[in-house]
């Protein structure tokens, strides 16, 4: 059972955005300069990594699309009462 989760993130206003900038990494953009170039979020200037955290750190539906992620894989959007996210899940123990 994981117990914590390593991931990244692009924090965007709108669905949309969101929208945008995945099909962006789709194509082959790096998550990273996504990251630093969109994220609305501080962790953005960090290639949006949030570090390491447990369950009942994060909100829940952001916790929830992390913790059922595979590892290495891009997910989103994700909406929160932030906006919307992309997640990038870099490892899990």
């Amino acid at each position: 059972m994981t117990k914590q989760v390593h991931a990244a993130h692009i924090l965007v206003k709108t669905e949309k955005k969101a929208k945008e900038v995945l099909d962006k990494i789709h194509k082959g953009e790096s998550f990273a300069e996504m990251a630093r170039k969109y994220s609305d979020c501080p962790s953005g200037k960090n290639k949006g990594d949030l570090g390491w955290f447990g369950k009942g750190k994060m909100v829940p539906e952001f916790e929830r699309a992390a913790f059922e992620g595979d590892k290495g894989k891009v997910l989103g959007p994700v909406k929160t009462d932030f906006g919307y996210h992309i997640i990038k899940v870099l490892d899990k123990k």
